[in-house]
């Protein structure tokens, strides 16, 4: 943090693309190094200073040489701080790690342009490159329109308590963002130059004396504004950007194509106040303020981008002809001003301003911050705005003005198309278990002696569709139910009221966890009857039904649990409400806390093979919602890949994942990003529907070795995690998930019940915490002993077999490239020093020779099969990123396990319990994807 300060450089396309294009990215962070350690020696002295870059300097002598003596001073030094100076030490190796991710998303977006101002071919991943393979693999224009059609595109916000970032800390970041990206794009004088450093010593310093922890528990309501956030970010923006950009690469591609409008295949999605599962403090008051607090940032966008469209349409009537429609518009306008009356665009923007005021009103029952220019009914849905903005348009293209229909109006006319009144769906969970006991109840008060939890699953059946088929109410306003019943019919009513409110897009998904049978769909179908969203007369659904499959267990059973469903007259007459399709959501987080990661991606693969085989059968079309995780524990890595990587007919033009955690900062916090981001999404999308044959199905040979190896992966997970004695405590006592259940990042709680078990325990802590040893465990563990297993059977060709399986096979090789990224995140010396927390020596000697066998294993196996001598040297850019960050990461590891020992023995400093926190937080920065 210490480096001198480099000249000036500007933005230079050629040396970018040089050999040496990573000298742009050093010399940021060199400058916000530099920054840093200014900042931390004129708040805190020489001292502090000159002993964080003595911490630094050793620990990069460490990483880079294996010096032994390096890491004995780093460690002396290390355990012998204050409290005091420890938490200045965390607090700025996690800012330097902060301070990095921005520099690295900095340099994606300077090397993107680069590569695009030098016109080099289109990227992997974006949209370009997969609109050029389509043409060149014989696809035609319309087949494209055809995709989009009925396409459906959706990343889903989910809160979930592996967000450790303040919002404050998120808006300091984004100064800063700013000031870099201002030194790349303009030909700085000295003096701009010198503004701009001087602004980012103000933001580095704002950003040091921010505070980085919450001093209070989130609520829902706060977890809902910060998903709000990224909406100001990124999507109002870049969405309608990103469509935008779309229709003028197809047009490009073909001349027949005019003023092309897609429809909206790609929309945001939100759970975000919706999620009850595990989350007692999600009600239905709750539901109805988040859905509030979305449809205020709405309007108040539409409200703020229709005044400054008002103000860029000067038109004169003198000068330029307007449509009938435009002249209506204007006449119905309640702006009387004689500045304006010869300019009919601005009057009809001023109308349409009015009546958006007027929804606002009767919405919220406030103004807007600016108020109309007079009195107007307001809009009844989103779809009458939209048809306002397009007489603009149609006028506009009519007389001669079409260059005028490309700006803030095409942008404006896609954000309400794509966010209506309602700015993000909002789906609904809650566990199959609260269902069941609510129609327990409901039935056995309307008719005592039903004995709905007595029945087996074919009686509960033939009970719920008689109960649907029949238009009669069961809830009575007489009766008194328990809380849970009240609070679940409190919800779906308050979901009928939304979509009354705000459009039926505003609450469209009701999602069942753990579902493992037809009866646990059908008992929902009886919840939304209740609620009216449920039409039994006309066989209407006003919301899709979907079953959520968890376990290992849940997904071998997903595909006949479908089939039954489908093949009920009764529900195949509610999905032809729903346009035929239904959606089965894939749980990754739990199937792979219950299974282990290879076993969990080998019955995924399976499980949407079946489905895919069911779904052709019964002619529905099927929508799969991914349910990933951030890291790779939880189904995550690179969302391109993983989509690519699904078995032939299982996208189908429409895919829903999840987005959580941390991830969503990552993805989302940079707009730029954020934008790739979403055009990965639809390119990957677009390739695994229309490109799906390009890839053969893998052989029989290859699905009988990986079923081989999730058999012996599976028992060496389970032998570990849940037969093992005294692995939970082992678990326990090594990790910080004691600790993190203390740490105000999440309104959730870490289990489901009031327990140690890792049976109850959430997959979302249960991998944040592993990431945090650095031992990852849920990202790899049973790898290394199922090849070995498999070798060991398969004497003569087996290696071949797993080499063949990586070179040809996607889904084969993104398994091992998750888990390549994994381990070489994880670090087992760090680890080692975690073991020691345990109290018990003979359990820890007993469990962490094991972890570390299987980790050695792992790695060896890996690097058999790709062909690499070293993790990641096919992927020298992660490579990079990874060994920049281990430096400011290991001490942060040390510290850690410093004060954990220090306050499971008793230290009562509030420092040091504050100082474990910031080390969670630096760490999970580091990482970036550890959740």
């Amino acid at each position: 943090m210490n480096a001198e300060s480099k000249p000036e450089s500007q933005f230079n396309s050629s040396a970018l693309l040089s050999d040496d294009k990573d000298q742009s990215l050093r010399e940021d962070i060199r400058r916000l190094g530099r920054i840093l350690g200014d900042t931390v020696r004129n708040q805190h002295g020489d001292q502090i200073f000159e002993l964080i870059e003595h911490i630094r300097q050793s620990s990069i002598r460490f990483q880079r040489d294996a010096d032994v003596a390096a890491r004995e001073e780093l460690e002396t030094t290390l355990d012998n701080l204050s409290n005091d100076q420890t938490t200045q030490v965390i607090r700025a190796f996690s800012y330097f790690s902060h301070l990095v991710n921005l520099a690295e998303d900095q340099h994606h977006i300077r090397r993107s342009r680069a590569h695009l101002i030098a016109g080099s071919a289109p990227k992997q991943g974006s949209l370009e490159h997969t609109i050029d393979s389509l043409y060149a693999s014989g696809q035609t224009t319309q087949q494209l329109l055809e995709f989009f059609d009925t396409a459906q595109v959706t990343p889903v916000l989910t809160a979930h308590p592996t967000e450790v970032q303040r919002k404050s800390i998120l808006n300091c970041q984004m100064v800063i963002t700013r000031l870099l990206d201002e030194r790349d794009r303009m030909q700085l004088t000295p003096e701009e130059s010198a503004a701009n450093e001087e602004a980012l010593n103000r933001a580095v310093l704002t950003l040091w004396q921010t505070r980085m922890l919450r001093t209070s528990k989130l609520s829902v309501l706060d977890e809902v504004e910060n998903g709000l956030s990224f909406y100001d970010y990124t999507f109002l923006r870049e969405l309608p950007h990103l469509y935008a950009g779309l229709e003028d690469l197809l047009c490009s591609k073909d001349g027949e194509l005019k003023q092309l409008e897609l429809p909206s295949f790609m929309k945001m999605g939100s759970w975000i106040g919706g999620d009850r599962d595990g989350n007692p403090f999600v009600t239905a008051e709750v539901l109805e303020k988040t859905l509030a607090m979305q449809s205020d940032r709405a309007l108040k966008f539409y409200l703020t981008e229709l005044h400054t469209l008002g103000s860029q349409l000067s038109i004169a009537n003198l000068l330029v002809g307007a449509s009938e429609d435009l002249l209506a518009l204007a006449r119905r306008s309640p702006d009387h001003s004689p500045h304006r009356s010869d300019e009919p665009y601005r009057l009809a923007i001023s109308g349409m301003y009015a009546r958006l005021s007027a929804t606002y009103r009767k919405l919220f029952n406030a103004e807007p911050a600016i108020h109309a220019a007079g009195e107007a009914d307001p809009y009844a849905d989103a779809e009458e705005l939209i048809a306002d903005l397009d007489i603009v348009h149609q006028s506009l293209l009519a007389h001669g003005s079409a260059a005028l229909t490309r700006g803030r109006l095409r942008h404006l006319r896609r954000a309400v198309r794509v966010f209506g009144f309602y700015l993000a769906p909002l789906d609904l969970r809650q566990n199959s278990d609260v269902h069941e006991r609510v129609v327990a109840e409901l039935l056995e008060a309307a008719n005592p002696g039903t004995n709905y939890l007595g029945q087996d699953e074919e009686g509960r059946i033939r009970l719920l569709l008689a109960e649907i088929s029949s238009a009669r109410p069961l809830a009575s306003p007489y009766i008194e139910y328990s809380e849970d019943t009240r609070s679940e019919l409190a919800i779906y009513r308050g979901a009928r009221t939304a979509q009354q409110r705000y459009g039926k897009g505003a609450v469209p998904n009701c999602i069942i966890s753990k579902t493992d049978g037809v009866s646990d769909m059908l008992e929902l179908a009886l919840l939304l009857k209740e609620a009216g969203l449920l039409h039994p007369l006309e066989g209407r659904l006003d919301v899709n039904i979907i079953p959520l499959f968890e376990t290992i267990e849940d997904l071998q059973n997903s595909a006949p649990a479908m089939d039954r469903l489908l093949g009920l007259p009764e529900y195949a007459r509610l999905l032809q409400s729903r346009s035929n399709a239904q959606e089965v959501m894939l749980g990754y987080s739990d199937s792979n806390k219950d299974g282990g990661f290879l076993t969990s991606g080998w019955e995924l693969y399976k499980a949407e093979l079946e489905l895919v085989k069911v779904f052709a059968r019964r002619q529905v079309r099927l929508r799969l919602f991914h349910g990933r995780g951030g890291s790779v524990g939880r189904g995550g890595g690179p969302s391109y890949q993983a989509i690519l990587a699904q078995p032939a007919g299982a996208v189908q033009g429409q895919i829903r994942l999840t987005e959580q955690g941390e991830v969503i900062t990552a993805k989302y916090g940079n707009p730029e990003v954020g934008r790739r981001n979403l055009e990965v999404l639809a390119a990957a999308t677009l390739e695994a529907s229309l490109l799906s044959g390009a890839e053969p199905a893998p052989s029989e040979e290859f699905l009988a070795a990986m079923g081989e190896l999730s058999e012996h992966a599976f028992r060496a997970y389970r032998n570990m995690v849940y037969e093992t004695e005294g692995f939970e405590q082992y678990f326990w006592e090594s990790t910080v998930i004691s600790e993190i259940a203390g740490l105000n990042i999440g309104s959730r709680p870490a289990s489901r019940k009031k327990s140690t078990a890792i049976e109850d325990l959430r997959a979302i802590p249960w991998v944040f915490s592993w990431s945090q040893c650095r031992l990852m465990l849920p990202g790899w563990f049973g790898f290394g002993s199922a090849v070995q297993a498999y070798l060991k059977a398969h004497p003569e060709n087996g290696l071949a077999t797993l080499q063949a399986m990586f070179k040809t096979w996607s889904f084969f090789s993104t398994i091992l490239s998750n888990m390549e990224m994994v381990l070489a995140k994880s670090d087992i010396g760090i680890a080692s020093r975690y073991a020691q927390l345990v109290k018990d020596e003979a359990l820890r000697n007993r469990i962490f020779p094991r972890l570390q066998a299987e980790h050695e294993a792992t790695i060896a196996v890996l690097k058999s099969i790709s062909g690499q001598d070293q993790l990641l040297s096919a992927n020298p850019l992660l490579k990079r990123s990874i060994s920049n960050r281990f430096p400011y990461l290991s001490p942060l590891n040390h510290v850690q396990v410093e004060l954990l020992e220090r306050y499971r023995n008793g230290d009562p400093d509030e420092r040091v319990r504050r100082g474990i926190h910031l080390s969670i937080n630096g760490i999970a920065a580091g990482l970036r994807n550890s959740g």
